[in-house]
C-alpha cells in the first residue's frame, strides 16, 4: 500500500505542480534559480517522507562558492529525491535520456537546468557535454552519476572518466558525494517502497588546481576513492548501529 501511495503522489503531484509553468516561465535568470527549485525541492523531500524515509545529511561545509560538479554513486531511484530534496543549493542532472519522454517531468527539469544523455549515441553525447561545460561556465550547478546506471547494492560500479571532461574543460571543482541505504528501500525489496534511513555525505571537493596534471581516468580514480571511504565507513556505522539494537 506503501508503494501505491507514493507514487500515487509522486505522479499526482508533478500534474498539479505543471501549472506553476506559467509563473516559473517568469523567473529564469541564474540569479533566480533557488525560485525554481523551491518545487522540485518540495516534490522530493515529500517523496522521501511519503515512502516513511528520513534523510541524514552531513558534509554541507564541504560545498564550494561558484558553480561545482557534483559526481555522486547510483544505488537506487531514490538517489534522485534524496539529492533534490535534500541537496541545499540548486543544480540540474544529466539524466538518460529516457527521462525526457516523461511529459510532466521534462518541463520541471528543463527549467532546472537538466541535460538528456543518449549514451548509445556518441553524436549526441558530445553535444550535450559541450551544452553541460558551458552551462558550468556560465555559473550553473550540474549532477551527473557516472556509473551510468543503479547498482542496487552498496557496491559500486566503475565510473565511466569521459563524465569527468565536463569539470575540466569548464574548470570547476569536482564535488564527490555519497548515497547510502537507498536501494534497501525499493530495488532490494523487490520493488515494493519500505521505510528506510538515506545518508547523504557531501565529501571534500576536488578543486581545479588539485586535478590539472590528472588524467580523466586519474580524476575519475579519486572521486571515487572519496566516496568509497565514505560509503566504508557509514557502513561500518550501520552495521554497529544494527549490532545495538
Amino acid at each position: 500500500m506503501r508503494t501505491v501511495w507514493t507514487f500515487t503522489y509522486a505522479i499526482s503531484f508533478l500534474f498539479y505542480a505543471s501549472r506553476k509553468l506559467k509563473q516559473v516561465k517568469k523567473t529564469t535568470t541564474f540569479e533566480q534559480q533557488e525560485t525554481i527549485h523551491q518545487v522540485p525541492k518540495y516534490f522530493g523531500k515529500q517523496v522521501v517522507k511519503r515512502s516513511g524515509s528520513e534523510v541524514i545529511v552531513t558534509g554541507e561545509e564541504n560545498i564550494p562558492d561558484g558553480s561545482f560538479l557534483i559526481v555522486s554513486n547510483h544505488q537506487g531511484n531514490f538517489d534522485i529525491f534524496t539529492l533534490l530534496g535534500y541537496f541545499k543549493k540548486p543544480f540540474g542532472f544529466i539524466a538518460k535520456i529516457e527521462l525526457s519522454r516523461i511529459p510532466v517531468a521534462k518541463p520541471w527539469m528543463d527549467y532546472m537546468g537538466c541535460l538528456f544523455l543518449d549514451r548509445n549515441n556518441r553524436r549526441q553525447s558530445v553535444e550535450t557535454f559541450k551544452q553541460g561545460i558551458k552551462m558550468l561556465q556560465q555559473g550553473y550547478n550540474l549532477a551527473i552519476f557516472p556509473e551510468g546506471t543503479r547498482t542496487k547494492s552498496s557496491e559500486m560500479g566503475e565510473f565511466k572518466s569521459g563524465s569527468f571532461s565536463l569539470a575540466k574543460k569548464s574548470n570547476v571543482p569536482v564535488l564527490p558525494v555519497m548515497i547510502n541505504g537507498t536501494y534497501k528501500s525499493m530495488e532490494a525489496n523487490k520493488n515494493r517502497i519500505k521505510p528506510g534511513t538515506f545518508y547523504l555525505t557531501i565529501c571534500e571537493p576536488i578543486m581545479p588546481e588539485m586535478y590539472e596534471n590528472m588524467s580523466l581516468q586519474e580524476l575519475s580514480d579519486e572521486t571515487q576513492n572519496r566516496i568509497q571511504v565514505e560509503l566504508d565507513r557509514q557502513e561500518g556505522l550501520t552495521y554497529e548501529e544494527e549490532q545495538l539494537a
